[in-house]
């Protein structure tokens, strides 16, 4: 049920949430796992599975990710997903965080790097949604014993939906992917 995207231009959001629900359907995947950077797009899924049974999961850049001690999660989309019940977690990045630093300050690259770069052939959706599994997993928000969909996007937006089987850090490579259910073109 792969679907490629043209490019990252478009907003390919509503696509994403129509490839979600169909592989809904199958009745199999109770988790849905979305990057949310301003809410936008965790606000857009909540709307979309109000009426399935799942539980969103939505996860955001740490504070600080772009400048200063400040969030990137606008106080308006946290409060509509806070109204809906769906968890929004704010965490150091597992494909980064102290690496990342280590890496600006001294240069090279950390092998966990190497990892997130890896994935990134895929498109810098499928490195997100490997990324918010492990962050939502070590964050207890997630079950590591079956399937979840995640969602991740390029920029703004989603645009890659995968059904994985989750693994915490310190399990990284326990963690599958199952399913491509849509990614955009690479570039």
């Amino acid at each position: 049920m792969t679907e490629p995207f043209e490019g990252a231009e478009k907003d390919a959001t509503p696509d994403v949430i129509d490839y979600v629900l169909q592989r809904l359907e199958k009745g199999d995947v109770r988790h849905v796992v979305v990057a949310t950077s301003s809410g936008v797009t965790g606000s857009r899924f909540s709307e979309a599975l109000a009426g399935e049974d799942v539980e969103l999961v939505c996860v955001s850049h740490h504070a600080g990710f772009r400048s200063g001690d400040l969030l990137d999660l606008a106080p308006e989309y946290a409060s509509d997903l806070r109204e809906a019940k769906v968890p929004v977690l704010i965490a150091s990045h597992s494909l980064s965080g102290v690496g990342r630093s280590i890496s600006k300050k001294f240069g090279g690259a950390t092998p966990v790097e190497m990892i997130a770069h890896t994935l990134r052939l895929f498109g810098q959706g499928m490195k997100v949604c490997v990324e918010i599994a492990v962050m939502a997993a070590d964050a207890g928000l997630i079950p590591t014993d079956c399937d979840v969909i995640c969602v991740g996007g390029t920029g703004r937006g989603a645009d890659t939906a995968v059904v994985l089987r989750p693994a915490h850090a310190n399990a990284f490579f326990d963690l599958r992917i199952r399913e491509i259910l849509c990614k955009p073109i690479a570039c």
